[in-house]
């Protein structure tokens, strides 16, 4: 693994937003990767207040993202943005590692 994670401004004001909407100290965004989605590999994402050894953590505009190293290794190198437009907004993984991704972005291929 080369590279980590680029997180947005626009992703970091939101996820910042998100949190803040909880009223929980502590809280992260988790993006993690798993087996599933019409590529082969999904994204998740989810808030968490706990890290393992196994985690990475990537900082940006004092918000935090936990990636886990399976995770990480089939991100390396990705940006997580939020994107607004005539469609609806969402997050979204820019993974230069992806041969492949659905339509909606929501899964990849390596």
């Amino acid at each position: 693994m080369s590279a980590g994670l680029i997180i947005t401004d626009s992703a970091a004001k939101r996820i910042g937003r998100i949190i803040a909407a909880e009223g929980r100290e502590g809280l992260m965004l988790r993006l993690s990767v798993s087996g599933g989605g019409c590529s082969g590999f999904r994204y998740g994402f989810a808030l968490d207040d706990t890290l393992t050894e196994e985690d990475h953590l990537f900082e940006h505009g004092g918000i935090k993202i936990a990636v886990d190293a399976v995770s990480l290794d089939l991100v390396a190198g990705a940006t997580l943005d939020y994107v607004e437009d005539l469609i609806g907004a969402a997050f979204q993984v820019r993974n230069p590692n992806a041969t492949a991704s659905c339509g909606c972005g929501a899964s990849f291929a390596v």
